[in-house]
Parts: structure tokens; sequence; C-alpha cells
């Protein structure tokens, strides 16, 4: 697997795709965010269906923001003053509006998310979606929807801030892998268009 940087950091995607951001959040302020998140949100394990049958999700998850669409079964939460304060500052720095926030917690390195792309979207459009890393770094992985050979690799730092954006949900697919490593708490914040 490649890694996504050289070695002067560069992104070797375009950046039309995806641009990388450490530190978009201070230690200290993603260190008290992340212990205010873990001890507030009404996390669930929500069931999915995986080859004819229902399993529970390895990893926990709630929404907040706007309704997502009829067919949606997560439950709109009200937004935290928190969650608020942080997309107001992800909407400064991008430029993009966001509707809702989907949190996904990663309890420990066996809680991943398996090969997927974000279909919060109409086929055709273009989805941008901001995500935050905080808590444990854990690796990124991506690779092409057309060649499983060609995939590259991030390593998400506390605080990071990761744009995925153009037709990168359309060619490219991504995961969190599982990992033999004991792994502290990692929770994922994905800024999301709600398409009604």
């Amino acid at each position: 697997m490649l890694k996504l940087f050289d070695d002067n950091s560069q992104l070797q995607l375009p950046q039309e795709l995806m641009e990388y951001t450490p530190g978009f959040l201070q230690a200290k302020e993603a260190d008290t965010l992340l212990a205010l998140l873990l001890r507030v949100v009404p996390w669930k394990q929500h069931k999915v269906m995986m080859y004819d049958k229902e399993i529970l999700q390895p990893r926990f998850s709630a929404w907040y923001g706007a309704k997502r669409g009829k067919d949606s079964k997560r439950e709109a939460l009200p937004w935290l003053p928190e969650l608020l304060e942080i997309k107001e500052q992800v909407q400064l720095s991008t430029g993009i509006s966001f509707d809702g926030v989907l949190l996904n917690l990663y309890r420990d390195g066996i809680d991943s998310v398996a090969w997927h792309s974000d279909k919060d979207t109409l086929p055709g459009l273009k989805t941008e979606i901001a995500s935050i890393s905080i808590g444990e770094e854990r690796n990124f992985d991506f690779r092409s929807k057309t060649n499983h050979r060609l995939r590259y690799s991030i390593r998400l730092q506390h605080g990071a801030l990761l744009m995925m954006k153009g037709d990168l949900q359309r060619y490219w697919e991504h995961r969190i892998a599982k990992s033999p490593v004991p792994m502290k708490p990692r929770i994922n914040m994905t800024f999301r268009k709600v398409l009604r």
C-alpha cells in the first residue's frame, strides 16, 4: 500500500479530490471535545444487512443536525453547541455549508468500517464531506473502485481535518481497518450536506 505523502509531505492525489489539514483543532480543544462527546452523545450500535444477514456495525454512531432522507433509520439529534461551533469553523475554513454531522465512535482497534463510498448524494453529483478525527490515530485507507491494487493510506492525526470532495466518492472507496494493536477510543466527525 502506498503512503499518501511523499518525503516532502505533498499530496500524491489531486488536490481536487482531497485536502488534509493536520492540527485543524488544537490538541487541548480536541482533548476536551473527545471527553465531552464520549460522555454526552447517546451512542448507538446500528444494524446493517450483509450477505443476507443482519449484523451489528463494529462501531457506534450518532447523527446531529438536519433530518436525513425518509429512508434513514438514524434519529436526527439537535445540535450540541460544541458541534455547532466546530461546524462553523469548518464552514469558514472550507467555504462550504453543511447540514449535519455523522459521529462514529471506534472504541478500540477492533472497531472498524469496511470498504465503502459515501452515498449521501445523487448519482452524478459531487459530494463534499469534511471529516475531523479526534482521539487515537488510525489509518484511513482508500482504493480505486476499478483497480483495487491502486490504494493509498493516510494516518489521521488527533485534531486533523480531511476534506473529501469532487469525484472521490464516485471513483474511490475508503475504510478504517481493524487493528491487532491495542488502541484507545477515536471519534470521527463527518460534516455532510443532506439531499432532501
